[in-house]
């Protein structure tokens, strides 16, 4: 390595100081709060043991959900392998949680790309086919519009309230936990029967609160992200009250079984130990997304959130001038990855999405957004949302690659 980049890294590190205590303060409460459920729940070997056949004492899953639901400030949690990524763990608590004539008010504004078919598809079991009414409140300035929400509130007393808290592929700010607290308890104070479902995928570890422990009924996510710490090869998890998951299991499965069923011969032991370094890898991730935005910003490129304010998820956002500037950047973190270096990401059609989409994801499991990775939409503005990385120091390599990336 070239020593005077180096140096320019260390000043750049220096500047960053004050924000990377904070990261690592929250990456300690977050790690002492995971500790104390895996003593408060006696996890032990016997636990990580898989199962066969319908999976009756499957004693892993049932510890899993334990502790998932201490960690979340919850009554109850599901946690599966069975759920195979973010949109199905969601997609199952929509399901489960609405009734033909209910109402699905989303405060954020569109869904993500891939929940596109589950409310909307044509012949497929979409949420529409079943008669559910579904109305979208676009976020201002990343922030709710509360006097919009509060009225279709007043109005309609939906049967769930959906918020997204990451960005999904949009140019605007993760939620936090705080800005949460305050429409969830407005929102409760008028429709105490509406369920407040959180997609917090991307989110959680980055406070040392979740949406749960300020209102929200239920939180989903997925195990590749920031809560299975990289280690989790599969798997989804929704967590909430009792009267919530009540209705979810009965879709994870069917009304007749709800969670009684369901084995995993390969065991637990990833979906424990991943969980158990989550916070600390998470607080690796944003450290170098940090890193990394603050060297893309040095060059002229802006970057979402800026590194003057805090993020609420792994993600940062950079906004490059054009298609080819974007497909580079994402070319190059595949080639600074430790799986597939030597693929070549190329714009593509991927199921679930309206425009061809670039990923970069040279990945120990396969498409785990919480280790390095890139992915875009290949349309205007084109912004490149990178996210993940294991350690902090491979982030030091590939931000010392970027160093000159505009020239």
């Amino acid at each position: 390595m070239e020593k005077a980049k180096l140096v320019i890294l260390k000043e750049i590190e220096n500047s960053l100081k004050d924000r990377f205590e904070k990261i690592e303060d929250i990456a300690l409460f977050n790690q002492n709060k995971v500790l104390k459920a895996f003593n408060d729940n006696a996890i032990t070997n016997q636990h990580f043991a898989g199962t066969t056949g319908y999976g009756y004492t499957d004693k892993g899953k049932e510890g899993l959900s334990k502790v998932f639901a201490q960690i979340f400030d919850t009554e109850d949690a599901i946690v599966s392998p069975h759920l195979t990524t973010g949109t199905h763990s969601i997609a199952t608590a929509l399901y489960g949680l609405l009734r033909p004539k209910d109402m699905l008010l989303s405060i954020t504004g569109d869904l993500y790309d891939t929940l596109h078919d589950t409310l909307f598809g044509k012949d497929n079991g979409s949420l529409e086919s079943f008669g559910i009414d579904i109305k979208f409140v676009d976020l201002v300035d990343s922030k709710f519009d509360e006097a919009k929400i509060l009225k279709l509130v007043k109005k309609y007393k939906p049967r769930v309230i959906f918020v997204q808290r990451s960005r999904g592929y949009s140019a605007r700010k993760a939620l936090s936990v705080e800005a949460m607290a305050g429409i969830f308890k407005e929102i409760k104070q008028i429709s105490p029967k509406s369920f407040i479902v959180v997609d917090n995928c991307y989110g959680e570890f980055m406070e040392t609160k979740e949406p749960t422990s300020v209102g929200a009924d239920v939180v989903v996510g997925s195990l590749i992200k920031n809560i299975g710490g990289s280690l989790a090869p599969t798997g989804g998890y929704i967590a909430g009250t009792k009267e919530a998951l009540s209705h979810i299991e009965n879709r994870l499965t069917c009304p007749s079984i709800g969670r009684e069923t369901g084995s995993y011969e390969g065991g637990y032991r990833l979906f424990y130990q991943g969980l158990f370094i989550a916070p600390h890898v998470v607080s690796q991730a944003v450290k170098g997304a940090y890193l990394i935005g603050e060297v893309m910003k040095r060059q002229g490129y802006k970057i979402i959130p800026d590194t003057n304010e805090d993020s609420f998820d792994i993600i940062k956002s950079i906004v490059f001038n054009t298609e080819e500037e974007l497909i580079s950047f994402v070319q190059l973190i595949q080639k600074l990855s430790p799986v597939d270096s030597n693929a070549l990401p190329i714009p593509y059609d991927m199921v679930g999405y309206t425009s061809q989409v670039i990923m970069a994801a040279g990945t120990f499991v396969e498409g785990a957004s919480i280790e390095l990775s890139c992915d875009s939409p290949i349309k205007k503005p084109y912004i490149a949302y990178f996210q993940g990385g294991i350690t902090y120091e491979q982030l030091k390599i590939v931000a010392y690659n970027l160093l000159d990336f505009k020239n």
